[in-house]
């Protein structure tokens, strides 16, 4: 184990109150007592970030694999802090919103840039609307996708904003392609200590691609599956469970998860661009899948959440945008969809208790 010293920056404010190493070490063990979850999450990392060790340990998402603990070494994340200050033109004296839970990367992630680029955190529960609870203008502000759809009206008082965590559907898309606000989906895993990739998805700057952050360089392996070069925050080559399109060593189009590839009748399939067209006719939550199938091996199937305040939607309206071997053969209600903190649906859980589900078509 290595000694590693602090260092925060001198022009850090939590809450717009400054803090030096002494008072954000009391701070956070005053967070730790705390009876609010979010602040008792915010408490131990700082803490953890604050003790003498040169790593914190991290839960991994299983975008490389099977999720696990690791060691993240403090340096590399003091990197990747500097990179997005850096790629974003954030410096000292941003006024940022920490919206996300603490236990995540993402969350952790804003303490760090805050508190070694020298900005004025300030900390709201991680809820769905958390900046409509004041009249704050922030310069910087990271939120997952089902956050941004309840904060809509109040996007005005964010300068730039990241998405993350989750897909972001082509209605939240559209929502957001007149507002003045300049507006990032992120790639990135706790492996990557957060984001190594942007993609503009609104003004002038559009894209469908992903570009790398600083010092970041991208490959794809035998699968055709995403392999980051990233020195700053990761001394080995992380390979990825994402499958690609790569533009260039440093530009990539994200087609969909390995592991959720289905094979019907030797067409391989991503179920995440079927999702983002049917995305348009559906509002409910829904996934597309595939279940064991004779003569297709798999065949396509869609999976509804149930709400009883809503119609199922015009099937035949929804699948006419879609060619025939991506036009599920069976629809199926399931009662209530597993979702992550993120509000990412949890497809594996909801498969496993297909069995639950009542077939409509």
């Amino acid at each position: 184990m290595t000694s590693f010293s602090t260092y925060v920056h001198p022009k850090f404010k939590l809450n717009g109150l400054p803090y030096r190493f002494g008072d954000l070490y009391e701070l956070a063990l005053d967070f730790e007592k705390s009876l609010v979850p979010y602040e008792i999450e915010i408490g131990k990392f700082l803490t953890e970030w604050l003790n003498n060790n040169d790593y914190i340990r991290v839960h991994t998402s299983g975008s490389t694999g099977t999720p696990k603990k690791i060691n993240i070494l403090k340096t590399q994340m003091i990197n990747s802090a500097i990179a997005t200050g850096i790629f974003f033109k954030l410096e000292s004296g941003t006024r940022a919103l920490l919206c996300l839970p603490a236990s995540y990367i993402a969350g952790k992630m804003m303490l760090v840039r805050a508190m070694i680029l020298g900005w004025d955190l300030h900390v709201k529960a991680p809820e769905k609307n958390a900046i409509g609870q004041n009249d704050q203008v922030y310069d910087f502000v990271a939120m997952v996708p089902y956050q941004v759809h309840h904060s809509l009206k109040h996007l005005n008082k964010v300068k730039k904003l990241i998405i993350g965590g989750a897909a972001i559907s082509e209605k939240l898309i559209k929502e957001l392609k007149n507002i003045d606000t300049e507006v990032f989906a992120t790639y990135g895993m706790t492996e990557t200590v957060s984001h190594i990739a942007i993609r503009p998805i609104n003004g002038l700057a559009k894209s469908n691609y992903y570009h790398a952050l600083p010092d970041v360089k991208f490959s794809i392996d035998q699968r055709e599956c995403l392999v980051i070069e990233a020195p700053q925050v990761s001394k080995l080559e992380i390979l990825t469970n994402d499958v690609v399109k790569l533009i260039s060593n440093n530009t990539f189009e994200y087609l969909g998860r390995f592991d959720n590839i289905i094979n019907s009748g030797g067409i391989k399939l991503f179920p995440e661009q079927i999702e983002v067209k049917l995305a348009k006719f559906i509002s409910r939550p829904f996934i597309i899948a595939s279940e064991k199938n004779e003569a297709l091996g798999e065949q396509l199937i869609l999976i509804f959440e149930e709400d009883s305040s809503e119609s199922i939607p015009d099937i035949k309206e929804a699948f006419s945008i879609l060619s025939n071997y991506e036009r599920p053969k069976k629809i199926y209600s399931f009662s209530k969809f597993p979702i992550t903190e993120t509000q990412k649906i949890k497809r594996s859980e909801i498969l496993k208790n297909l069995d639950q589900a009542a077939q409509i078509i």
